[in-house]
């Protein structure tokens, strides 16, 4: 049986997103702001959603749901990406589809408002699987996709973010940012997806501005196929957040993808096998992970992680903190 012909014309729908894993407590994060993130979330949800319910594919459900989180300043991808340390939004981004196992890829962009359609483009319409810097926004402008000055990622929580690492002198993990500024709320979070579409086939992506006060032209796994993205119809399609150098050193999404296919591992356990390895090196996160049956995990080792989840019942279920996601209507 070939990789293009899994559960043709009659598989469930489902789309899993992420929104970044940390220190997220409880008793730091506002009602107001828990509610604005639970909204940002189901918004997400339901664009991707809409892709699938009308026949779409998993590729566009996954760029669906992403650019709502990229436009949502409340993520660090986008519109809410962190400063390096020079005081530049250095975007990052990567998308796989699981029916041909093609992939594309961005690093180091500036000016590329989405940059997962930036690697949409990427795989679709050049040769290569990655781009960064001045020639990935060169092909992007090439390409049509919306280009815009630096400014735009500006937000001035961020802003402020990078001014107290300085301060600090040291080199700020996002989704421990609570360790370094107890006193005000983390906006965090490296998005991504993963779907599945009535063709039976997955997808994944994910987007990142990357860490706070990052140098040297840091890249992480974000864009890294096989490491924050991997899409494979014989297994899974999975998307990670957390240490980015830690899930480079793991291959943490395409050995979550092995376990699947080689050693037939539960989804779950693939993927708490990998954190746990992710662990043993000092780092942590979260992986969500759909095979095509419809079946998904959503695993970390932080104190939370924003996510979500919706089938064929249209139903937004999201959650924050360890425990079942809670379906959540779209406002």
């Amino acid at each position: 049986m070939g990789i293009n012909s899994v559960m043709a014309d009659i598989s469930p729908i489902r789309l899993v997103i992420h929104g970044g894993a940390g220190a997220i407590k409880r008793g730091k994060l506002k009602a107001e702001l828990e509610h604005a993130y639970t909204q940002a979330l189901a918004q997400s949800l339901m664009a991707g959603y809409a892709v699938l319910a009308a026949g779409g594919s998993s590729i566009d459900a996954v760029i669906a749901a992403i650019v709502v989180m990229e436009d949502c300043p409340l993520f660090n991808a986008g519109k809410g990406s962190v400063f390096s340390h020079t005081g530049r939004n250095e975007l990052e981004a990567s998308i796989m589809e699981g029916s041909t196992l093609m992939a594309g890829a961005v690093a180091a962009v500036t000016t590329i408002r989405n940059p997962i359609l930036a690697a949409h483009a990427v795989m679709t319409k050049s040769t290569h699987v990655m781009l960064m810097g001045e020639g990935a926004e060169a092909f992007a402008a090439e390409q049509g996709l919306a280009i815009v000055d630096p400014s735009y990622f500006y937000t001035q929580f961020r802003w402020d973010q990078l001014q107290k690492a300085i301060a600090k002198e040291h080199v700020l993990r996002d989704h421990d940012a609570g360790v370094l500024l107890p006193d005000e709320h983390e906006k965090r979070g490296t998005v991504g997806a993963v779907a599945l579409d009535r063709h039976g086939n997955l997808a994944a992506g994910t987007s990142t501005g990357g860490l706070t006060n990052k140098r040297f032209g840091r890249v992480g796994d974000s864009p890294i196929i096989g490491a924050g993205t991997y899409a494979d119809n014989r297994s899974v399609a999975v998307s990670a957040t957390g240490t980015g150098e830690m899930f480079i050193r793991a291959a943490a999404a395409f050995h979550t993808a092995a376990q699947v296919r080689l050693q037939h591992k539960p989804i779950a356990d693939a993927a708490n096998n990998v954190l746990a390895e992710i662990a043993a090196m000092g780092g942590d996160g979260g992986l969500i992970v759909l095979d095509a049956e419809g079946n998904h995990a959503m695993c970390f080792n932080t104190i939370g992680m924003y996510r979500g989840v919706i089938g064929s019942d249209g139903i937004a279920r999201v959650g924050i903190f360890p425990g079942a996601e809670t379906p959540t209507p779209e406002k």
